[in-house]
């Protein structure tokens, strides 16, 4: 049987404008980066994307690589998209991204014209879509001229293969560049997607004041800094994580610092009532310059738990003070290579 959409799904989710644009985007977006990949969407990554839109979460973020294996996930998604989202096309965000490893030879990753339209075109053929809302350069890539990664957003969205553009993790200096380079051709920058967390707030020297300047949206990705920022490792390395499964959060990130951080954060965050999860979530959304924090679930709990973070979004200037105190950098910025330039 088709899935049919909850008719109240948009009674309770919050929304906020995208930069300059007309585009809102809720206050949650859903990222596809782990668990649904494989030979097949599980019961349970099903469950999550129906519940999400179900409630008024609109936004689905991929990216070409994301699995495993590469591209599982697009493919995955795109038989749902087929079979149950099709008739929601309209109120759906759908984007991906090009730029990391995908196939063997010197055209397989980076920010090559390319690299970046053959992703393009490959991305649309798994998702079943003739468009996506918005496309990504996923990296800056250091040796091929940002002109020439612009060349090949441009032609992506001069085609009609997505109504927007994006970057990710672009230092300040190189978004400006990108944004210069693109209003050049009668092109707006929509959005930058950085990491940003709690423990990983790099965006905080520079990135975000150019965004805000320039009226571009951003999301943030890795909110509760793929997991770590939430009640599961306040006590060590549980199984089941992507810490235990040597997964692309690694032992090594979990110092005595970082652990201590979180504890004393868990404190405050008892204090608002909420979860840790749902304070650092309600922490990156109170950031004025962010349009949406970006969340990967293993499953519908933890989906419901992030989603009632909006229950509480307001922080007082003392309990900002107390945060700003215990939240320092961890360390944890995997992304970073990207942002140095």
């Amino acid at each position: 049987m088709s899935y049919l959409a909850n008719k109240k799904r948009y009674q309770t989710m919050q929304y906020r404008k995208c930069g300059q644009s007309g585009v809102k985007l809720p206050l949650i977006s859903v990222g596809l980066w782990h668990n649904f990949g494989g030979n097949g969407m599980s019961a349970e990554a099903k469950k999550i994307l129906f519940e999400s839109f179900d409630s008024g979460i609109t936004h689905f973020d991929l990216a070409n690589n994301y699995g495993p294996p590469y591209g599982s996930a697009e493919s995955n998604f795109g038989k749902i998209m087929k079979s149950d989202f099709k008739k929601y096309r309209d109120e759906l965000i759908i984007s991906s991204k090009a730029g990391y490893d995908m196939w063997d030879g010197p055209y397989g990753e980076w920010g090559s014209k390319k690299h970046v339209i053959a992703s393009c075109d490959q991305s649309l053929k798994r998702m079943n879509l003739d468009y996506v809302d918005i496309f990504y350069s996923h990296r800056f890539d250091p040796n091929t001229p940002l002109e020439e990664t612009a060349d090949a957003l441009e032609s992506i969205y001069r085609s009609g293969k997505a109504l927007y553009i994006g970057v990710s993790s672009y230092s300040f200096k190189k978004t400006n560049e990108m944004i210069k380079i693109l209003k050049t051709r009668g092109i707006k920058l929509f959005i930058h997607q950085p990491s940003y967390s709690l423990i990983n707030r790099w965006i905080e020297n520079g990135l975000t004041k150019t965004l805000q300047k320039n009226g571009v949206g951003c999301i943030a990705f890795s909110p509760l800094a793929q997991g770590f920022l939430s009640q599961k490792y306040l006590s060590g390395i549980p199984s089941g994580t992507r810490v235990s499964e040597n997964s692309s959060f690694s032992k090594d990130l979990i110092t005595k610092k970082n652990t201590k951080i979180i504890n004393d954060l868990n404190i405050i965050a008892k204090k608002r009532g909420q979860t840790l999860s749902q304070m650092a979530l309600a922490w990156v959304i109170n950031n004025k310059a962010i349009t949406s924090a970006l969340i990967g679930v293993r499953n519908v709990k933890q989906l419901r738990d992030n989603i009632a973070a909006l229950n509480n979004l307001k922080f007082s200037k003392e309990e900002i003070k107390k945060i700003d105190l215990k939240a320092k950098e961890g360390g944890i910025n995997l992304w970073a290579p990207s942002s140095s330039h």
